[in-house]
Parts: structure tokens; C-alpha cells; sequence
């Protein structure tokens, strides 16, 4: 069923919709949804290289417009929707860690969720149901988000449709690594200082 969902967004990207339903698909991502928008940005991009960051930046706002969505499902409707998110996607048992992430490291916890592979719907939910300080989430999650998006774009835009394939394999593992020298690069800082 997931390879009808993911065959059903990739077809977006031929039809004159493309833009919209990137958009859409960012938004509905961050927020309930389980195919990321990365494979129809991917497609749109390889598409028209030039539009690249266009692109990045819709589905950038979708995203953020989608995690707020998320934010007020956990805030406003937790027990009445935000549950059965979590639940479907069988992260029921992660809701009390993801409160000790947020606990201790708030924004943090949202930025690393907004740019990996981490399931970013939960963070979102989470985050309103914990009652996150909906300005440091907004901030973390249009930095987060955008710098995942526009980072696909940039590596199409700069290297055409032969970076497909390589984004496709190994984005989760770049993503980590990029994750982790970006906490790293932070710690260092705060050693320091």
C-alpha cells in the first residue's frame, strides 16, 4: 500500500498540478500523512533544475503551514485525534521519550526531527500536546525544514538529474551526519565559550 501512496505522489510531478501538490503533500507530511514530500520535490526539481529552489520553498511553507497543523492537533485535540496519529504510525511507545527530548532540549528536538528522517508528524504533535513554546517550534521548524528542502534543491540545481539516484540512497544517512556535526559544531561552540 506505501508503493501505491509513494507511485501516487511521484505521478504529481507529471501533471500540471505539481506545485500545488507539493504543497499539500508538505503540508499533510508534517502533520499526518506518511509519504515525505521529498519524493515529488525530488521529481519536480529533476523535472525543471531551474525551478529547484521554487520548489524547495513551497514545500518549505507547506511544511511549516503543516507542522503548525500538527502543533494544534497535539495542543487542541490530542486525545481526540493526536493519539491515533501516533498510534498508527506505532510511535505510541516513543511519546514518553519524545517528551523527555523535549523536556531537555526543546527547540532542538524539533530542529533535528524537521530535518531528518525522524518522523516529523510526531514532533509536531507532540510538541503542541507538551505545550512547546509555539515560537521557538515555528522558528526550529522553518529552519529545520527549509534547510532539509532546500538542500535537495541545491544538489539538483548544481548537479542536474544525476544526483537523483544518490539523493534517493543515501539522503537518511547524509541527513544524520549532517544532523550530527550540526549539534557537534554547537557543543564545540559552548565548550568553548
Amino acid at each position: 500500500m506505501l508503493r501505491k501512496l509513494y507511485d501516487w505522489v511521484l505521478h504529481w510531478a507529471e501533471t500540471p498540478y505539481g506545485s500545488w501538490a507539493l504543497f499539500i503533500l508538505a503540508f499533510a507530511e508534517s502533520s499526518f500523512f506518511p509519504v515525505p514530500p521529498d519524493v515529488l520535490l525530488i521529481a519536480l526539481a529533476i523535472s525543471i533544475p531551474a525551478k529547484s529552489f521554487r520548489y524547495a520553498l513551497i514545500c518549505s511553507a507547506g511544511s511549516v503551514i503543516g507542522g503548525i497543523a500538527g502543533y494544534i492537533i497535539g495542543y487542541q485535540f490530542m486525545d481526540i485525534i493526536g493519539f491515533h496519529i501516533i498510534d498508527f504510525y506505532g510511535l505510541t511507545d516513543k511519546y514518553d521519550i519524545i517528551s523527555k527530548l523535549y523536556n531537555h532540549y526543546n527547540a532542538w528536538a524539533v530542529g533535528i526531527a524537521g530535518f531528518t528522517p525522524v518522523p516529523y508528524k510526531v514532533f509536531t504533535i507532540s510538541a503542541g500536546a507538551f505545550k512547546i513554546n509555539f515560537p521557538v517550534f515555528l522558528i526550529a521548524s522553518i529552519v529545520s525544514r527549509s534547510a532539509r528542502f532546500f538542500l535537495v534543491g541545491l544538489l539538483i540545481y548544481k548537479f542536474g538529474a544525476g544526483i537523483r539516484s544518490f539523493i534517493d540512497r543515501y539522503f537518511n544517512l547524509l541527513a544524520c551526519v549532517f544532523t550530527i556535526l550540526l549539534i557537534g559544531g554547537f557543543i564545540l561552540i559552548e565548550w568553548f565559550l
